[in-house]
């Protein structure tokens, strides 16, 4: 059995920000065994599974995206959206649009210290929407 769901996030600052708990009080439960994928409709922010538990690591992770990313570069073409934008879309690109995580016993079967991130990668990037799909 396949289930959707469309999920809107509240607008968050550029960062990464954890957002496994937001998602989860949005599904009315999850099978006892199966997989959800969950996929943002956006090119200018990404999803990515890591570290929970010490706010540093989304720090460490936008401080390297700015330095490998950088804006205002004098290449970039697609400038008409503002200064984060084309740099956005790159990162976006790199961090991916999508996760996929295993359901055992009714819950997400992540390690202990793993978290599901919204990576928004512009200044002012608005409410995201998100698609998961559930997979019995």
């Amino acid at each position: 059995m396949i289930k959707q769901y469309e999920i809107q996030l509240p607008a968050f600052k550029r960062g990464f920000h954890l957002i496994t708990d937001l998602i989860m009080n949005e599904i009315p439960s999850l099978p006892e065994t199966g997989l959800i994928h969950i996929f943002i409709q956006h090119t200018s922010a990404a999803l990515t599974i890591n570290e929970n538990a010490d706010r540093d690591v989304r720090v460490d992770f936008e401080s390297w995206m700015d330095k490998a990313v950088k804006e205002n570069e004098p290449y970039y073409t697609h400038t008409t959206e503002g200064q984060d934008d084309m740099p956005a879309h790159i990162k976006s690109a790199l961090m991916g649009s999508s996760v996929s995580i295993p359901v055992m016993k009714g819950k997400l079967n992540m390690g202990t210290w793993q978290g599901i991130y919204l990576c928004e990668f512009r200044d002012h990037g608005g409410k995201r929407k998100l698609v998961v799909t559930l997979i019995e």
